[in-house]
């Protein structure tokens, strides 16, 4: 039995194997994204770590440093999640999100209560922060 001039057998292992490299290559493209995706979040925490290390002398950069921080890991969370077609990261993402936003709100209040009292927002002199 041939088909166009090619036995049949022949057909079928060569389109199995075009079916192979294809699957092979939506899963380097797919596992390549997951990568540039990782290495862009990693850059985004090492960042934010290294901007709340360095930068001691302004408290709302100091939060946004770590606003950025729990951002960061929660994008970590939602790729690994996507990645390994599980939903509990995304879960996890959505709790440490709310505790992001609690704190931020938290940690504005208090910095206007202290700008109240102090006249600046200044962490300078870390012993005028003891009431």
């Amino acid at each position: 039995m041939t088909l166009i001039g090619f036995k049949y057998s022949y057909c079928k292992i060569f389109s199995l194997k075009v079916l192979i490299t294809i699957i092979i290559i939506k899963l380097i493209r797919r596992f390549m994204i997951f990568i540039y995706q990782l290495s862009a979040n990693f850059f985004l925490f090492f960042l934010s770590f290294f901007c709340l290390v360095f930068s001691r002398n302004n408290i709302i950069i100091i939060l946004m440093c770590i606003e950025l921080l729990l951002l960061s890991l929660n994008l970590n969370f939602s790729i690994f999640s996507a990645y390994l077609d599980d939903c509990y990261g995304q879960i996890f993402s959505i709790f440490i999100l709310t505790v992001a936003a609690s704190e931020s709100a938290i940690g504005l209040a208090v910095i206007i209560l202290y700008y109240r009292v102090r006249g600046s927002i200044s962490v300078d002199q870390p012993s005028l922060l003891r009431f």
